[in-house]
């Protein structure tokens, strides 16, 4: 039981910090962020064409696809005025290819969130639900420190950022396209790094709600266990 109870304490550490990284990911992987980041000032313009109203639309149906069940399909049939196909048979891939990322992290999502509850569970029957508080704190600070290194990353350089990341979830080159192709024409380089930073500020928020919180609870159960 001893072991039991150190390996579960490491595991909240270690879960809490991308339990909470997920779940900013998910807030922003929505058609609603697309319509606000448009509106942000300084948010450039097309340089090719979509007027305002098509870009968003094609923009919240690209996000909406990440998240349905629906085939290629669903962003293949879309068209541009002159009747064109939106996408080109490369960005269709990598289209596929994000889709399988986020849903595969969706699902992790849950199971984390499962773990942590289940682990919440077997501490309160086994009477060390204050030291599993005090865990979720910690995971709270850990939190931080990731979230500090992302965002001072994405001040230094997003470039390289950004394109670590991809290079770690994708194959070769597949994620690099012309500034022509509608991919980058509805998602410039200035929707991703905002995104990031917006993903830091929630995360940090949750952190801080979650090392408060756990602080606060650790304390009153170990004083009244």
């Amino acid at each position: 039981m001893k072991f039991f109870k150190v390996l579960t304490s490491i595991a909240v550490v270690v879960l809490v910090p991308v339990f909470l990284l997920m779940s900013s990911i998910r807030v922003l992987i929505s058609p609603n962020y697309p319509l606000v980041e448009y509106q942000m000032p300084g948010f450039p313009v097309d340089p090719f064409g979509f007027a305002p109203e098509e870009r968003l639309e094609f923009a919240q149906v690209s996000v909406e696809y990440l998240l349905n069940s629906e085939p290629i399909s669903f962003l293949e049939n879309l068209k541009m005025a002159d009747g064109s196909p939106l996408f080109n048979d490369r960005e269709l891939s990598h289209m596929l290819d994000v889709k399988i990322l986020v849903q595969g992290m969706l699902r992790a999502w849950w199971i984390i969130l499962g773990g942590l509850l289940l682990i919440g569970f077997f501490a309160w029957r086994s009477r060390w639900l204050g030291t599993f508080f005090r865990k979720v704190m910690w995971g709270g600070w850990a939190t931080l420190g990731l979230v500090g290194f992302l965002v001072l990353s994405t001040f230094l350089d997003f470039s390289a950022l950004f394109t670590g990341f991809h290079r770690i979830f994708f194959t070769g080159d597949t994620w690099l396209f012309y500034t022509s192709d509608a991919l980058i024409r509805l998602f410039p380089e200035r929707f991703w790094s905002d995104a990031f930073l917006y993903i830091g500020v929630f995360t940090i928020a949750g952190a801080l709600i979650v090392i408060f919180g756990g602080w606060s609870l650790a304390r009153r159960l170990e004083k009244h266990p």
